[in-house]
């Protein structure tokens, strides 16, 4: 796979600084780093970015995780590796990323289990994290971006 164009945040020269600006305060809500590798993992599977994917799962590890996690996180309803809040977190990074395929997006259900175990901090650090995920992915994909390319 060869990349259409260089990733546009990085030619556009005042693009870059302030992304990766939000990503480290969305680092700094109180999630667990595990926990928002594994949402960002889950949404990049859905948008099916592979550039992210392969620097989530290298972050993943580096953060701690396990093949076993890594290896499920795409049918984590069914895996018994994860905990309820990283469950709650899971699904509300599905919802928030599939906006369209449901008349109410992220349904009170959906948000309620996420604030079960997470404060209003935390839910701001998910859901910032959710849509710079979202974000990146549009990029690359769009952009064809190779796996294992990071240029930044």
């Amino acid at each position: 796979m060869t990349a259409r164009i260089q990733n546009p945040a990085t030619v556009l020269p005042h693009a870059l600084q302030p992304l990766l600006g939000a990503v480290k305060a969305a680092k700094e809500g109180g999630v667990p780093e595990a926990t928002l590798e594994l949402v960002h993992l889950r949404a990049s599977q859905i948008n099916g970015c592979s550039f992210c994917l392969d620097l989530g799962a290298r972050n993943a590890k580096k953060a701690g995780e396990t093949d076993e996690r890594l290896h499920a996180v795409a049918a984590w309803r069914e895996a018994p590796y994860f905990t309820d809040a990283e469950r709650a977190a899971l699904a509300l990074a599905e919802a928030a990323t599939r906006l369209a395929d449901r008349p109410d997006p992220v349904p009170d259900a959906i948000w309620d289990a996420a604030a079960e175990y997470y404060d209003e901090r935390q839910l701001a650090s998910l859901v910032l994290w959710i849509g710079m995920t979202n974000l990146f992915n549009r990029l690359n994909v769009t952009t064809r971006q190779p796996a294992g390319e990071q240029t930044w």
